[in-house]
């Protein structure tokens, strides 16, 4: 198609030199690429679902004034956000260059129009996160992705009937009385302080310790024969758990499923509440489950000086409260890093939760990744002070979904709470690769 040379007086209505297409022998005319909204030529020309094509400006012109998302001929509703038809503008601006200069600075020059443009760009910014990238990055993707869902729903359906439906031995001591233990029970208990415990297991396998007899023992008796704990430490570790399971009657929870059994709907909380709000799930902890949880997490990711080489059980039992030291470092990594306080948890259970501890530390990262895109969108498009209320939004969000767990947790049977907690702690890393990998194409996209 050859170029037109010249255009003559106004666009609106007036047809241009032919401009012989080979093959077809039609001829081109303004009319043909006029603005069905200010009946111009089409500027930055936008391209409904419908197939009507409007100025950009007149599009966004409409959306203010009436706060429909429909077309302004037809009427027909728009989904998505309606993007820029790249062909037809290069086609118009090279058939009528001088003409769009001009419109283009005219446009420029209303303050109306501009304000209106930033206005309906802000609203399709935030529509972007929730409108699905289909199409040209990855066209099978939605195909994938459903394939992808349904294997993981029966994944999860399976791990969470399997688990359901057997029961553990080590969860049968934080259930099972102390005074009922046997002696391989009192052994089992022994073991799980830590590996250094190993060493007195012959011994009290010789004693044939049960849970009556464990009762019974004083620090004193642990420095004698045949016990002869010597090592102060460990007298003073095993002391410290059998003041905890003379308190509960039982065993305390120091695995995480030990704790599950015991708090199965707190644990559930919190795996959810540390996924989405990290921040406040660790203020939750500090303010209303101190001694229980939050201590034994800040002596964990943050310990003493002197206690970096204690095995993980034994700061478990730790119930100083924080140095400052700690304390400082656990403020600046709360503030800026609060999944890496999460993936350092995780990494000093990895000797008991072994792809567990992987799959945590994992999601921790894609999570730190994902909140750092955010925080970037956000820069990007001059919103950081919105931060503050999207934070108060969010809170109340969380706030709202944690009292309508609570009001219907003892309704929900027990099977479909392990799913959802299986399917948090094992596959939600998988939808967070996912979406990781779409927000790394996305900023391509803007970049180029």
């Amino acid at each position: 198609m050859e170029e037109v040379e010249t255009l003559q007086g106004e666009t609106e209505r007036e047809k241009v030199e032919p401009c012989p297409t080979p093959g077809l022998g039609q001829q081109i005319s303004v009319s043909e690429f006029l603005c069905h909204c200010c009946y111009d030529v089409l500027i930055n020309p936008t391209t409904l679902n419908c197939g009507h094509s409007f100025c950009r400006h007149c599009l966004a012109l409409w959306w203010v004034s009436s706060k429909k998302n429909e077309c302004p001929e037809c009427r027909e509703k728009w989904e998505g956000f309606p993007k820029i038809n790249i062909l037809l503008r290069d086609v118009i601006e090279k058939l009528f260059s001088d003409v769009i200069e001009q419109r283009k600075e005219d446009i420029q020059q209303n303050s109306d129009v501009a304000h209106s443009l930033a206005t309906f760009q802000k609203y399709g910014n935030d529509q972007m996160p929730t409108v699905p990238n289909t199409g040209r990055i990855n066209p099978r993707g939605g195909f994938f992705s459903g394939v992808l869902t349904a294997l993981t729903c029966v994944a999860v359906v399976l791990l969470g009937y399997h688990w359901s439906s057997r029961e553990f031995e080590d969860d049968l001591l934080v259930h099972k009385p102390v005074a009922k233990w046997t002696a391989e029970e009192v052994i089992l208990w022994l073991e799980q302080l830590g590996p250094w415990a190993s060493h007195y297991k012959e011994r009290f396998l010789l004693e044939k310790v049960n849970g009556r007899l464990l009762l019974t023992l004083t620090e004193e008796d642990f420095t004698k024969e045949p016990y002869s704990v010597e090592n102060s430490n460990h007298r003073r570790a095993i002391m410290a758990e059998l003041e905890c399971v003379k308190t509960l009657g039982v065993k305390p929870p120091q695995n995480l499923w030990e704790y599950k059994a015991v708090n199965p709907g707190k644990s559930l909380f919190l795996l959810y509440a540390l996924k989405s709000s990290p921040r406040l799930s660790m203020l939750y902890l500090y303010l209303f489950d101190y001694a229980e949880a939050f201590l034994p997490f800040i002596h964990t990711i943050c310990p003493m000086q002197e206690d970096e080489y204690e095995d993980t059980v034994t700061k478990l039992l730790d119930l100083k409260d924080p140095s400052w030291r700690q304390w400082r470092e656990f403020t600046v990594k709360y503030l800026f890093l609060p999944y890496q306080l999460i993936a350092e948890f995780a990494w000093d259970w990895l000797d008991v939760h072994y792809w567990t501890s992987r799959f945590i530390i994992v999601n921790a990262m894609l999570l730190s990744v994902l909140e750092l895109f955010s925080f970037w969108r956000l820069w990007s498009r001059g919103q950081l002070k919105t931060i503050p209320h999207r934070m108060w939004t969010h809170f109340w969000k969380v706030s709202t979904q944690g009292l309508f767990v609570a009001i219907f947790w003892p309704f929900i049977p027990q099977f479909v709470c392990n799913c959802l907690f299986y399917w948090a702690l094992y596959f939600n890393p998988i939808i967070n690769i996912d979406l990781v990998v779409t927000e790394i194409r996305r900023l391509e996209t803007q970049v180029q």
